[in-house]
């Protein structure tokens, strides 16, 4: 981590369950992606499904396995924020080389987008 929005440190590693909305999303290099926007999760199966992140140029999602780590001030990808998919009310017309939970994980990244908060 380099870049200079990058906390030096970024706290103790956290569980899905309590990362806060707002917490800063950085990528491998140390730029900033975004701020998480929404845990994407079912908690009562405990599987975590991935982050909805609140970027500059709108919504995306970080499917689980792109997360390298969840800490208390900052999150840490692995791929650039705009190599990331837009959250999709039909995520199974994307074609994509991933299975079923890339696309289970965009739609409820859209479901929770598009309900009143």
């Amino acid at each position: 981590m380099t870049d200079n929005d990058t906390p030096v440190d970024l706290g103790a590693p956290v569980s899905y369950l309590v990362l806060k909305d707002g917490t800063p999303v950085f990528d491998r290099s140390g730029s900033k992606a975004g701020e998480v926007e929404h845990v994407v999760a079912d908690e009562q199966a405990d599987v975590f499904h991935g982050l909805l992140i609140k970027t500059p140029a709108g919504h995306r999602f970080a499917r689980a396995s792109l997360v390298d780590g969840l800490f208390e001030h900052g999150v840490i990808i692995s791929a650039a924020a705009g190599e990331l998919p837009e959250p999709s009310a039909d995520p199974a017309a994307r074609k994509t080389e991933d299975d079923e939970s890339l696309t289970h994980g965009l739609k409820k990244a859209w479901d929770w987008l598009v309900q009143p908060h």
